[in-house]
């Protein structure tokens, strides 16, 4: 790559650092060594302490190399400190400078690199992040200094006077955690003289008058000016050099540099998942990358997301992506605070290496390790208050009073109005203000991470505790991660990671479900309870609605209907890794994840649901157990320094056990023993108990190749074979290629200063989906359980055919990207673009009933994704005032391109009690979970515009005539009919965008985070409920505009308690989106005033977490999504809205200390 100021600098420095025999310190951070032959130089070497003469110690031995050759030797001092060589044994006379370190380093399983001119790098291949280190340097030349020849060389110095009339001092930190910084080089701007920061980061320079300014620099981190104005002390923070650090990618089962990197992959860093307190570390992924789609099902304490890259590749099968952490598919996440990155792989090129479990993109999460160095302990801890982010607009007691009163007018005959003076109850009961609270959280880490070059610790503990917003609802996690590395011999490593975590959950039920009155949810009921009553009748009982259906009210059952959930997870990797030869390796996990899950529900007879059944309590229970073995070969060679080939060979297996279990009972002695007195019921439900078992058996392998860092290729494949599909196809071949092309290597861009990185990338292959239920493929028995003549009988009976060519859902998918870095990648640009077509889609297709079986699973279908993907980042600001910007921008178009015999697939996913119409469709051409209904065109004001059959009931109109609603009559034929119905609403949004700012200005910083969606639909099942005007239950302000005879100028009908629902674009609302989701002002204290107390680093910070949206979305929160039976996984249910628990603003005062 071409020369770069900053690098100029620093190697200039290098040089003036040697030039006056600055002393080196170094132990953890990387140090140039660097130092210009003296007068009449001979190899005379320090002697250890306590050796014979002959035994020197390797550090005071390439040191006396760089003089005697001239060049510059870079590694860290912990790496050759331990080593010694016997100088008798070596020849230094008449050798080539390769030759020499070749002899020096290769027996004591040490590495070196010529990166330009006289310039190399010295590393052991197993210190940590060696390959990060490297790599910056790899895109970097030398400085330009006389070319001699690599033999011995006599100088003879000149003595140089200067005038030293200044002498500065002060201490260098990491900006990003306030540790001291050891091995930092300051240098007098356009001058010889300089000096490093020792280990504690501290430094003192002594410089001429005339000097100005002092260069700050240190390999990872930004180089900086410092204007010297008077100053005699002066503390610098360096911030870490993003480019070079992000350097290294995890792929699966290995890493990669990023410059070599073929596929389209996004990472997040450590700081960005830990910059607000979340439940977990998919939710601190919303926003950060590029292509990933994160929608909660609901704002509950401990609820679980919907994640998606680049679209939902299935129709009935999940969509979930793999999580893969520390090589371990199907794992846990860990909390934020113990994950050191995230890497998201988007195309096949990434992830078709995990074949079967590629379709729908790969997230890789590395937990932290520990360093060789002394122990390191943090404390992070925050504390947050939450309140909800917004509230409906509800009628008050007067108000509900009169619509009521106007409903009972509406119906032949007229009733007696229901309330005799609507004025007397005011404003009534707030219900929104009797189930909120002020909810809180509190999170806590402790970590210690340390050790030798040998053996290597990190352990950290967290607890996580959230009272929710709504009463009755909370929320605690604890977690243990461990992770041990351990050189056991120089050809041998060996480690384990651990991971533990309990989490309880006390939910409520917030949404009403197709039970309606025996199913009342806390939200839905806040919303359409009468505000006429309060909470406690004159006897002191719980209050029921009288209009409508006599539902409970919300504080009911947010206090009396219990719901707790127990999660216990234990999850182990262990690894070895042998190196057979200096370029193959071989390496073996075992692993295992046990996972315990119980949940217990009772509803007592105070509640309508409990009441009819004497209580209602239930029990169930899952463990499950998943083992795996990973065996792979590496092998990674340079020939003839512009040839580099990294070949991985392996084998998998994986086996998956789920056990389950259920019990029931109802008419309870008391309602004391909840789900733990089952034995206490008289009434007793039928148990279920089953067994499922399934495993995945893999031949993995990877080809990379690389000619001169300019032409690069990757080739994937794996065949996979799994229990879940049928005879037929138990195996299938998943294969990828990639091409990349280094532009900005090539000889005709050195000379384009403006162009620091440019490469241009391609990549096809073919992933697939294997998330089906076991046995799907096979025939299938089940058992029936009736009562005959008054006594209970049990039988088997088919239920399900065989199958025996059940295959997997494939994805093919095509990506062609380009990575652009400008202005020395102070602006870096990644663009991609992506066609994905998933066939074979997996259809429950009818039988006919002569065949005694109702429908059959087949792969019938296909779907299509395909769009845009684009990240920015910038250094916008450099200097004392700094800002850095990120930001991502996503634009998927999904498109079902074939559904079985071509016919549109009409369904519901909506809360039974208020439609039984089916509001979605399936159709080719269209996108998945489009609404589908009639198009509302406002009031009917005239008898001519009432369509006859408004509603298909023999004739009859029931839409209330004048003032009653009008919808849009599509075929033409006078009447309101099925047949007007069609698409009314699409939940995809055209683009979805993270955008992050960080600013910091000296010990300061400031991080603003905003994250949209743009142009996706919603359905407001909830509003469609509340404005229905039928009088059943409460409604927002919105229908005070309700049409009557004296307001005929409006959308909004007339009450009319003979409305049946309908849906339409009535209650189709544009879902777009813009919300501040972390605003966040920190100060880290200065090392220096940290030093005498112990203390490592000090920060300190206040953020605000969901402080801003901005949106035209009339319910509750547009983030959130309606949970049916199959929304968390599935792709069908999009974009619907009824009564969720909605997301929270937070306030947090966060510490993060380090000793």
């Amino acid at each position: 790559m071409k020369n770069s100021l900053q690098m100029s600098r620093i190697f200039g420095i290098l040089v003036s650092c040697c030039y006056l025999f600055s002393p080196v310190y170094a132990q953890k951070v990387v140090q140039p060594v660097a130092q210009v032959a003296s007068v009449n130089h001979q190899l005379s070497f320090a002697t250890i302490p306590g050796q014979d003469d002959q035994w020197k110690s390797l550090q005071s031995v390439l040191q006396d190399v760089q003089s005697r050759y001239d060049v510059y030797l870079n590694y860290k001092l912990n790496v050759v400190k331990e080593q010694r060589v016997n100088i008798q044994t070596v020849d230094f006379e008449n050798r080539k400078v390769e030759e020499l370190l070749q002899e020096l380093l290769s027996p004591r399983q040490l590495h070196f690199e010529k990166l330009k001119d006289r310039y190399y790098v010295i590393y052991d291949r197993d210190e940590p992040e060696a390959e990060r280190r490297l790599q910056p340097l790899r895109k970097q030349e030398a400085p330009s200094l006389p070319n001699n020849p690599l033999v011995k060389v006599e100088h003879t110095r000149v003595p140089q006077t200067i005038t030293l009339e200044q002498t500065i001092r002060g201490t260098v930190t990491d900006l990003e955690n306030g540790e001291a910084l050891p091995g930092v080089n300051i240098l007098a701007k356009g001058t010889s003289t300089g000096t490093v920061s020792d280990v504690d980061g501290n430094y003192r320079i002594t410089i001429g008058d005339e000097v100005t300014t002092l260069i700050f620099s240190s390999i990872g981190y930004t180089t900086e000016e410092v204007e010297i104005n008077g100053r005699s002390v002066i503390d610098l923070q360096l911030a870490p050099d993003i480019q070079s650090l992000q350097e290294v990618v995890v792929v699966g089962y290995g890493t990669v540099k990023k410059s070599d990197l073929t596929g389209s992959v996004s990472s997040v860093k450590s700081e960005e998942l830990t910059a607000y307190p979340s439940v977990g570390a998919v939710q601190s992924l919303q926003g950060r990358a590029a292509g990933v789609q994160i929608q909660a099902n609901n704002g509950e304490p401990g609820a679980s997301y919907k994640v998606r890259i680049r679209g939902g590749t299935s129709i009935n099968s999940s969509s979930d992506p793999l999580y893969v952490v520390d090589g371990f598919p199907g794992a846990t996440l860990p909390p934020p605070e113990d994950i050191a990155s995230v890497e998201v792989l988007k195309d096949a090129s990434a992830t078709a290496i995990y074949g079967s479990r590629g379709a729908n993109g790969v997230i890789m999460v590395t937990t932290k390790r520990g360093e060789a160095g002394k122990p390191k302990i943090d404390l992070n801890t925050s504390w947050s208050i939450q309140n909800e982010v917004n509230r409906l607009d509800l009628l008050n007691g007067q108000q509900f009073a009169e619509y009521i009163n106007e409903v009972d007018a509406s119906v032949d005959p007229p009733r007696a109005p229901t309330f005799a003076d609507p004025a007397s109850f005011g404003e009534g009961t707030d219900w929104q203000d009797e189930i909120f609270r002020q909810g809180a959280i509190q999170n806590y880490q402790l970590s210690i991470a340390g050790g030798s070059d040998n053996v290597r610790y990190y352990v950290s503990g967290v607890l996580y505790d959230q009272k929710g917003i709504i009463i009755g609802s909370d929320y605690d996690r604890y977690s243990i991660t461990s992770n041990l590395d351990i050189n056991a011999t120089d050809k041998l490593k060996i480690g384990a990671n651990l991971f533990a975590r309990r989490s309880s959950r006390d939910g409520i039920l917030s949404q009403e479900g197709s039970g309606g009155t025996n199913n009342s949810g806390v939200v839905s009921s806040a919303f359409k309870f009468a505000p006429t009553l309060g909470i406690y009748n004159d006897e002191g009982n719980y209050t029921l609605n009288p209009i409508g259906d006599p539902s409970d009210n919300p504080v009911a059952v947010a206090r009396e209907r219990q719901n707790e959930e127990t999660n216990d997870r234990l999850q182990a990797n262990f690894y070895g890794e042998y190196q057979i030869i200096e370029d193959l390796t071989f390496k073996v996990t075992l692993g295992g994840s046990l996972e315990n899950r119980r949940e217990g529900t009772y509803v007592p007879t105070t509640l309508n649901a409990g009441r009819s059944v004497g209580g209602d309590g239930s029990i169930n229970s899952n463990k499950n157990t998943d083992l795996i073995n990973e065996n792979y070969f590496t092998y990674s060679k340079t020939f003839g320094g512009v040839h580099d080939l990294t070949l991985l060979a392996g084998y998998s297996y994986q086996s998956f056990r789920d056990e389950y279990w259920s019990a029931r009972g109802q008419s309870f002695i008391s309602n004391t023993g909840l789900w733990w007195d089952l034995d206490g019921s008289s009434v007793w439900q039928r148990p279920e108990s089953s067994l499922t078992e399934s495993e995945l058996s893999s031949w993995y392998g990877r080809v990379n190749y690389g000619f001169d860092g300019k032409y690069l290729l990757t080739f994937n494949a794996r065949y996979d074979g799994s229990s879940r599909f049928a005879k037929n196809n138990k195996w299938a071949f998943f294969p990828s290629g990639a091409f990349a092309w280094n532009v900005s290597e090539e000889g005709f861009m050195q000379n384009v200063d403006p162009i620091s990185q440019l490469k241009l990338r391609a990549s096809y292959g073919i992933t697939g989906n294997q998330a089906i239920g076991a046995y799907q493929s096979l025939a299938r028995l089940g058992t029936v359980f009736s009562v005959v003549n008054g006594v209970p009988a049990n039988a088997v009976r088919p239920t399900a055919v065989a199958n025996d060519d059940l295959t997997w859902e494939s994805t093919s998918q095509l990506d062609v990207g380009v990575d652009v870095g400008l202005l020395q990648d102070r602006i870096t640009l990644t663009a991609d673009y992506y066609h994905m077509i998933t066939s074979d889609l997996l259809f429950e297709l009818p039988l006919p009933e002569y065949s005694g079986y109702s429908s059959q699973l087949k792969n019938v279908g296909e779907v299509e994704n395909k769009g845009f993907e684009f990240t920015l980042n910038s250094r916008n600001l450099v200097g004392d005032f700094k800002w850095d910007m990120a930001v991502n921008i996503s634009m998927n178009r999904n498109k079902i391109l074939e559904l079985p015999a071509g016919n549109d697939i009409y369904y519901a996913s909506n809360p039974g009690h208020i439609l039984t119409d089916q509001t979605q469709v399936l159709r080719e051409g269209e996108s998945v979970g489009m609404f589908y209904g009639w198009v509302y065109e406002g009031v009917a004001q005239s008898e001519s515009e009432v369509l006859d059959g408004a509603e298909g009931v023999d004739g009859e109109d029931k839409s209330g005539g004048i003032g009653g609603e009008k919808f849009a009559d599509l075929d033409g034929d006078g009447a309101l009919t099925n047949d007007d119905r069609t698409i009314i609403g699409n939940p995809h949004p055209d683009f979805i965008y993270g955008w992050n700012n960080t600013f910091r200005f000296k010990n300061f910083d400031l991080n603003v985070f905003f994250q949209g969606s743009q142009g996706n639909d919603m359905m407001n099942y909830t509003r469609f409920e509340l404005d229905w005007l039928t009088g059943k239950n409460n409604a927002t302000t919105d229908v005070l505009n309700r049409w009557t005879p004296e307001n005929t100028n409006t959308d909004i009908p007339k009450a009319f308690a003979g409305r049946p629902a309908r849906p339409s674009t009535r209650w189709v609302e544009d879902g777009s989106f813009v919300r501040m989701k972390n605003l966040a002002l920190g100060y880290t204290m200065p090392a220096g005033l940290l030093q005498s107390i112990g203390v490592r680093s000090l920060r300190v910070y206040v953020s605000a977490q969901n402080l801003l949206t901005i949106t035209n979305y009339k319910g509750f929160d547009p983030e959130v999504n309606y949970q049916s039976s199959d929304t968390d996984d599935s792709n069908r249910n999009l974009g619907l809205d009824y009564g969720s628990y909605p997301n929270a603003k937070s306030y947090t005062l966060g510490l993060n200390i380090g000793f």
